[in-house]
């Protein structure tokens, strides 16, 4: 994700929630923001005018062609964003515009170009609100279609979620218990066999498998849950 102001704070949210959400590594969803993390609490004035900016800091996360970009530009003209997404076209990653204005010039410099006409803001040029609210729906739309592509869900289920506190571990523990139907008693001690992983837990009851066989079904079914139960591998 790259944006300024209200339009990269959003994108850094999404970022940032990926990790226990869906129990991806720090590099895998980045939310690059115009004058860097202090931008995000207070505003850096002139970051979003160079468009130089953007390339250097998507070079210096070592954007490659395997990687997406996605630009974020209420006004669907900041240069900031538009640096961006050639920088990332010209190294061959694939781009998306996200912007709140019909025929956005920021629309010609991506592979797609999402558009969203709001209408007028009720406080005239104030994107952090109608334009803001849509842009946080259409990054929640980008980042959880991706993560069921990448086998972070099954069914309706976080089955990656990141238990890093009590409430999580709880809530791990029943969405194995609601992915398998079994007992609360049995999630958790699923739960605890699998090392605290709800998606080894769940393979491992509908399997009826050990943890390590769990393990391996889902490594050769790449993450996949739904993979990992039709493996006609070795129980």
């Amino acid at each position: 994700y790259l944006g300024a102001g209200t339009s990269g704070r959003l994108g850094v949210l999404d970022a940032v929630e990926c990790p226990p959400t869906f129990g991806t590594p720090p590099e895998q969803v980045v939310g690059l923001i115009a004058g860097g993390e202090r931008a995000f609490v207070k505003a850096v004035e002139g970051a979003e005018d160079s468009a130089e900016l953007a390339a250097t800091e998507l070079a210096g996360i070592g954007l490659t062609s395997d990687d997406a970009v996605v630009g974020i530009a209420a006004s669907g003209r900041t240069p900031y964003v538009i640096g961006g997404l050639d920088y990332a076209r010209g190294v061959g990653a694939s781009t998306i515009s996200v912007a709140c204005n019909r025929g956005a010039v920021v629309s010609g410099h991506a592979d797609v170009a999402i558009e969203v006409d709001n209408g007028p803001e009720v406080l005239t040029g104030s994107t952090r609100l109608k334009a803001g609210t849509s842009q946080k729906l259409i990054l929640n739309m980008i980042s959880t279609a991706s993560m069921v592509q990448v086998g972070k869900v099954y069914g309706n289920l976080m089955v990656d979620v990141m238990p890093t506190n009590e409430k999580l571990v709880a809530r791990a523990q029943r969405i194995v218990a609601e992915a398998t139907g079994c007992s609360a008693a049995e999630a958790a001690a699923a739960y605890d066999a699998a090392g605290g992983h709800a998606k080894t837990a769940i393979v491992m009851i509908l399997a009826g498998v050990d943890a390590a066989a769990a393990r391996r079904r889902l490594d050769d079914a790449g993450g996949f849950v739904r993979g990992a139960l039709t493996s006609d591998q070795e129980a």
